[in-house]
């Protein structure tokens, strides 16, 4: 695998005088990305959607929601029967 160069060539980017320096008044040239990091054949892995944590947190937050509805269903029967 080859790892391209830090620094593009001097030679591709504009607005630079001889050894790399900016002239007055010219903006420098925009740092590299990360994406030079891996490679140009470095691709990120696929993740699978369906996972244990994602269908525990939906199971958790479902049973949380349904018993919190279960105790006001419990409370309203018990204050009208009291009431």
């Amino acid at each position: 695998m080859t790892v391209p160069p830090d620094e593009p060539p001097q030679e591709r980017v504009t607005g630079l005088e001889p050894g790399g320096g900016v002239p007055p008044g010219e903006t420098p040239p925009a740092e590299g990305s990360e994406s030079w990091a891996g490679g140009a054949d470095y691709k990120q892995p696929e993740l699978g959607h369906e996972t244990f944590w994602n269908r525990f947190g939906v199971v958790t937050v479902l049973s949380g929601a349904v018993l919190v509805g279960v105790l006001f269903l419990v409370y309203a029967i018990l204050h009208a029967v009291n009431g």
